[in-house]
């Protein structure tokens, strides 16, 4: 039982994680229906940001997130303004290679700077943990959970009690509606687009002191960024927290009980599993 319980706790840490990059692409999508391919590309120049500020300065990597943040949501904005908003209106996959080449555009010019060299993030608390009714937290793990949390409450607010979240919102919910009601929705796809890609550089930042830093790590987090908005409902913000949190247990259930190395192919079929059941995700509505 204490196995199975260290595992949950363990899962939901990681999967808030998981849940705040997956909140970031949802939120593009679901104002500009622009699949992002460059996503998890995005998150790892968060990772790369964190790093060089920690071996340059000695900054602690989660005060780092100050500034990580910021310089992304400039960058994201920046790639919608002069490329993305250039496709809104284009076929499906021209979007889908845009964003692919900004991807390998980003990680490439990593590559150049830092070569492919493994990058390891260690501070003084990176093996340190807390003993919890007999349950062990890591201090890394639980201090990227608590702002995780503390980003996602923030935004919440942002998007519900601001006139600028709720014509994010209203964007999101109908563009020409929104269009005709004086919202400006060129402004609200930069701004949309800015704030994913801060919210995949602040999922960067959290991610460095317990992962490798390397150029093509971007991959793997977008497909796992994909999985996450898909099952949580395309478009829900409330799906893309659930589904981060699900994706995180599910991974670490399965690493003890199955094996480490199938615990990716173990998310996959229960992502399938869903979708023949409810294609639309967990909290996503079917459209016509």
């Amino acid at each position: 039982m204490t196995i199975f319980l260290q595992s949950v706790l363990s899962g939901l840490l990681v999967g808030g994680v998981y849940a705040l990059i997956g909140i970031g692409l949802t939120i593009i999508f679901g104002v500009m229906r622009v699949i992002n391919f460059a996503h998890g590309d995005l998150l790892m120049l968060g990772m790369y940001a964190t790093w060089w500020i920690f071996t340059r300065t000695g900054l602690d990597p989660y005060l780092a997130l100050l500034a990580t943040a910021p310089l992304l949501f400039v960058w994201g904005a920046f790639l919608q303004r002069v490329f993305v908003n250039r496709v809104l209106n284009a076929l499906p996959q021209n979007q889908i290679l845009l964003t692919i080449g900004l991807g390998l555009i980003m990680s490439n010019s990593m590559m150049l700077l830092f070569t492919s060299d493994y990058r390891i993030l260690t501070t003084s608390y990176s093996s340190a943990s807390f003993d919890v009714a007999g349950l062990s937290v890591s201090q890394p793990l639980l201090y990227s959970f608590l702002i995780t949390c503390a980003i996602t409450a923030a935004l919440f607010w942002f998007l519900s009690r601001t006139d600028t979240g709720q014509a994010i919102r209203a964007t999101a919910q109908d563009r020409e509606a929104a269009q005709l009601m004086g919202i400006n929705v060129r402004w609200t796809s930069v701004l949309a687009f800015g704030l994913g890609s801060g919210l995949a550089g602040a999922a960067g930042t959290l991610i460095a002191p317990t992962y490798y830093i390397y150029p093509q790590v971007g991959g793997a987090f977008t497909l796992k960024a994909f999985v996450i908005v898909v099952l949580g409902g395309m478009g829900s913000i409330v799906g893309a927290t659930l589904g981060g949190l699900i994706i995180g247990v599910t991974e670490s259930l399965a690493a003890i009980y199955i094996a480490s190395g199938l615990k990716e192919l173990v998310v996959y079929v229960l992502f399938l599993a869903l979708l023949l059941f409810r294609p639309s995700g967990l909290l996503g509505k079917s459209r016509a």
